[in-house]
């Protein structure tokens, strides 16, 4: 039996966290079970995802599988992008310097800020009356 060997990471958006998986293979992609292109139904989203893998030039060499959860789409594509580009990294440390310079190794810490008591959002006061 024939060991399948995958480089795992983990990508961080927002409250989005993806677990990727990468092997080598034809390029199938499958997020939380679904195909990509069922799961991020939009064009940018998937091109969002896959972006590390098309700025090194091979998109069509790895089957990628991924679990993702927390945020929005949009966020969990960020997500994945990130795994995807940890994993590329862990897998050549060569690759690590062209992933870095287009900014795919970069973790996005911007989250939402908490409410704050006395307050209606974080920052936005009721409005103030005089009399």
């Amino acid at each position: 039996m024939a060991e399948l060997r995958y480089i795992g990471a983990t990508g961080r958006r927002k409250t989005a966290v993806a677990q990727v998986r990468i092997k080598a293979g034809k390029g199938h992609y499958s997020v939380n079970g679904k195909p990509m292109n069922e799961y991020f139904t939009l064009e940018n989203w998937r091109q969002l995802a896959t972006r590390p893998l098309r700025q090194i030039s091979k998109a069509g060499q790895y089957d990628v599988s991924v679990v993702t959860r927390g945020g929005g789409v949009p966020a969990q594509a960020e997500a994945v992008s990130l795994g995807i580009a940890r994993a590329l990294v862990e897998e050549n440390i060569e690759l690590r310097p062209a992933l870095k310079k287009a900014g795919l190794l970069t973790r996005d810490s911007r989250i939402k800020e908490r409410k704050k008591y006395g307050l209606k959002k974080a920052r936005k006061a009721p409005q103030f009356s005089k009399r």
